[in-house]
């Protein structure tokens, strides 16, 4: 289990595209990534996949719809490169993505 506030390394996301999972958190969680709380299950309806998606990624990734956003407003110390993790579809182009956890989920 990887502990609050550290950096991710996710070099899973060509399997997990591979194996279907549609989001970041989804592939996150089924590798033990236990800091990705998601008590909504990855509907968008809290805050507690919060990551900050690192600098060199956030192009690749894109930013937040206007209802993540919303939710965003919910999470523990936002920043300009906050997502849910969630809302980050998985696909190719993000394989080895690196995130940071926040200290906190909200």
């Amino acid at each position: 289990a990887r502990p609050l506030g550290a950096s991710v390394n996710v070099a899973m996301v060509a399997d997990a595209y591979n194996l279907g999972y549609s989001g970041w958190m989804e592939a996150a969680m089924r590798s033990s990534i236990s800091s990705i709380v998601a008590e909504c299950g990855g509907s968008c309806t809290c805050a507690t996949c919060h990551v900050y998606v690192d600098d060199a990624w956030t192009e690749a990734v894109g930013g937040p719809s206007m209802m993540e956003e919303d939710m965003l407003d919910f999470a523990y110390q936002p920043k300009p490169n906050s997502r849910l993790s969630c809302q980050i579809k998985v696909k190719e182009a993000i394989d080895g993505l690196v995130v940071h956890i926040p200290s906190r989920q909200a």
